[in-house]
């Protein structure tokens, strides 16, 4: 599942160790599901709410016991709640505009605030929000309530929470459920495996040459709110000065220590319904394959064996942040394949992570690097794809629906499992992480120097502009010309969104405050 275990040491970017280490304290005040996907627990229902009672609902969030990832270190926990709010939300808890106002501006506005936004995301079309399940008008959300449990438990701790809210001035809009799918995500390919490694006890200062080349380690400020980030610096967030008791109550912050710290250990998280047409996936595989071995078809547009190991070719190499045991699936880069032999550059894995440092060719002597810095070596390819580490996401989602083998998949009468992702990351800057990912490198038809094709998995196939397709995927080979698979259908299609704030539980309970 998309939601694999997070839990690692090492690395920001020349910066002081000061702010990017978790104390005690912060630990006890982070909700778990930033350090964690509870793997274990693989029960799991997301309870989307809309706030009536003010008053009564603030009493019912007081009241609840929010895992932290403290938590997580005195024993294995059996049921888990996380609390998330939309701006919208904020508003209807109560919360103060001038408060909200200084939030950041995506998450202000929201996923399906601004037409320009949703054409940048790929929300048009058919994955436009007014065809959304969920997500605006009278379906827009105020709060997400995360549950975690056993398979056998998940049932009645929802049904509990559930009959809580009913009886706490909220009205539930809906409950969407997940799927155990053993790892995979529908279409059946191994998921969550390349995650990056935060910095959780600054250990690690690196210096500028550790950047030149990929780490799968990411500074602190990346992922939460109020430490500092692979530029060194704190990613705005709302500050208040007050001498109230309820006030001193929040973290002080720490690069003005004269105010009091909202965002600090909280984080946003973006939240996505994604429909994904496994039959339709397999079946048209299977035809644009023809002779050839329609697996090898499907691993080439992921970037991935099925197994989740790479494309042969690629690794194992050493790369800092991949543990030892994740080396054999985790442990690559693509420097070894400039030309996309092995791993095509519109491939699904190249886009949403293309393991680039600073440098396109990585580590090497003055000469070289100067000779790049002024433009006088390296490929157009190169010079079109950002520094990985400034775009890095922490993924937590689970699958829904039932899981079809590939071969039932593509059968004429295959049932219909109704089967996706519930997409979830944490960012400490939306615009910069995840709209970034999504608009300049999956969506975008000119990805590395490309030209016509998006995503093969997640693009929405929308002409842009109006005479420009951007349906095709393109194989370079090593022999003959590349092979250009035309037009490629849209297989995943967007039902609902929205981007949260995920709180510390001291912001969270000064929020909800009477």
């Amino acid at each position: 599942m998309s939601g694999a275990e997070s839990d690692v040491p090492m690395i920001p970017s020349g910066m002081t160790p000061s702010g990017t280490a978790l104390s005690p304290d912060d630990l006890g005040d982070m909700q778990a599901i930033v350090q964690s996907g509870f793997a274990k627990l693989t029960g799991c229902s997301y309870l989307l709410l809309q706030v009536n009672q003010p008053s009564a609902a603030r009493a019912w969030l007081r009241a609840q016991r929010i895992a932290s990832a403290a938590d997580l270190k005195k024993a294995f926990l059996q049921e888990i709640v996380q609390i998330a709010v939309t701006a919208t939300g904020l508003g209807a808890l109560g919360c103060a505009s001038d408060v909200i106002a200084d939030f950041s501006p995506e998450f202000v506005a929201g996923m399906a605030g601004d037409p320009s936004r949703s054409r940048r995301l790929g929300d048009t079309g058919v994955n436009a929000p007014q065809n959304w399940r969920w997500g605006i008008g009278a379906m827009e959300p105020h709060l997400l309530v995360m549950l975690f449990a056993s398979a056998d438990a998940i049932e009645a701790l929802t049904h509990r929470i559930s009959a809580e809210i009913a009886a706490s001035g909220m009205t539930q809009i809906t409950q969407l459920t997940t799927s155990d799918m053993k790892g995979r995500e529908p279409f059946g390919f191994m998921d969550g495996i390349s995650q990056p490694a935060p910095d959780w006890h600054g250990r690690h200062e690196a210096s500028p040459m550790d950047n030149m080349a990929f780490r799968n380690t990411l500074a602190l400020g990346e992922v939460l709110l109020g430490y500092r980030n692979e530029y060194g610096l704190f990613t705005e967030r709302p500050l208040i000065k007050s001498a109230d008791a309820a006030t001193a109550t929040l973290p002080t912050a720490i690069d003005q220590p004269d105010r009091h710290d909202i965002g600090r250990n909280g984080s946003y998280l973006v939240f996505r319904q994604l429909d994904q047409d496994v039959r339709g996936f397999w079946r048209w595989v299977h035809q644009a394959a023809g002779t050839e071995n329609p697996i090898d078809l499907a691993e080439v547009m992921v970037g991935r064996r099925l197994s989740g190991d790479p494309l042969p070719g690629l690794g194992p190499e050493d790369v800092p942040g991949v543990e030892p045991k994740d080396r054999a699936q985790n442990g690559f880069t693509f420097m070894q394949d400039k030309s996309g032999r092995h791993c095509p550059f519109g491939a699904h894995i190249r886009r949403a992570n293309p393991r680039t440092g600073d440098f396109p060719n990585g580590r090497q002597g003055l000469i070289a690097k100067l000779l790049e810095i002024f433009g006088l070596s390296g490929t157009a390819e190169d010079d079109t794809i950002a520094s990985s580490r400034f775009h890095r996401l922490v993924r937590r989602g689970r699958e829904y629906g039932r899981a079809l083998e590939p071969a039932e998949a593509a059968l004429p009468d295959a049932p219909d499992p109704q089967s996706g992702l519930h997409f979830i990351c944490l960012n400490a800057n939306i615009a910069r992480q995840f709209e970034f990912v999504q608009g300049a490198w999956l969506e975008n038809a000119k990805f590395a120097g490309g030209s016509g094709e998006s995503d093969p998995l997640l693009g929405t196939r929308q002409a842009f502009p109006a005479d420009h397709p951007t349906d095709s995927f393109r194989q370079p080979r090593a022999e003959g010309p590349c092979r250009v698979l035309q037009p490629v259908p849209q297989f995943i299609f967007v039902r609902g969104g929205a981007y949260f704030f995920l709180p510390g539980l001291r912001a969270l309970s000064w929020l909800m405050k009477d």
